[in-house]
């Protein structure tokens, strides 16, 4: 036993080392957001969206939500615990008036458990909260896509255990978008999405629209 605790002690450093190399893949993307940040401060009371591709890919956000001022955080292929990473550069400078989230398709797609997007997600919110105790969070649910149909199982249990958690929570939102976005075989819906069956079309960021603006507009 004592061997095997010696063992797991002289990994630690080498796990540490993997984690933080893992995250470090997107340096270059949060160095890119830091150099605009730079040269065009955006404006205190924005609204902040980060996440992974469905929010990158989000290239309408200003003319979807004109009634507020937008920033786009999404960093491609990312996880949930690499926004939780990055948060005190991409997400805590901006003073957001609210923050909307999207990630967690990557994560159960790279083995990832329900419960674990579910703490990544507790993580974010506790994170940026130290800063900005009171900003209301959004998380928008895990989308089901065409791609990745036979991960709907445990995606929609990550949905529902964040869902859960969220009901507990002051000014933590679990916007599901899930439905709409299910035929009526509850399979996802083609039209929805483009050529690769993951990213989606306008028809697709049209529901997240319809399920973003009243949540924002109800923060006025």
């Amino acid at each position: 036993m004592k061997r095997l605790l010696l063992v797991l002690f002289l990994l630690l450093p080498a796990i540490s080392f993997a984690r933080e190399n893992a995250h470090g893949v997107w340096d270059k993307d949060i160095a890119a957001f830091q150099a605009e940040d730079k040269a065009n401060p955006p404006p205190p009371g924005s609204v902040l969206f980060v996440g992974s591709s469905s929010i990158r890919f989000w290239k309408s956000l200003s003319e979807d939500f004109p009634f507020v001022h937008t920033i786009n955080r999404g960093f491609g292929g990312s996880d949930l615990d690499d926004s939780v990473y990055f948060a005190d550069r991409i997400v805590t400078p901006y003073k957001a008036k609210a923050i909307v989230v999207y990630a967690g398709d990557n994560d159960i797609m790279g083995g990832d458990t329900p419960e674990g997007v579910r703490d990544d997600f507790i993580a974010f919110v506790g994170k940026v909260r130290k800063a900005q105790p009171n900003v209301p969070i959004a998380f928008i649910a895990i989308k089901p896509s065409v791609a990745r149909k036979s991960l709907m199982a445990p995606m929609h249990q990550a949905n529902e255990m964040i869902k859960a958690w969220a009901s507990t929570q002051k000014n933590v939102a679990f916007l599901d978008i899930w439905p709409d976005m299910l035929d009526k075989n509850g399979q996802p819906r083609p039209e929805l999405f483009i050529q690769d069956g993951l990213h989606m079309d306008r028809q697709g960021y049209d529901i997240w629209v319809a399920k973003v603006t009243p949540w924002l507009k109800s923060l006025h």
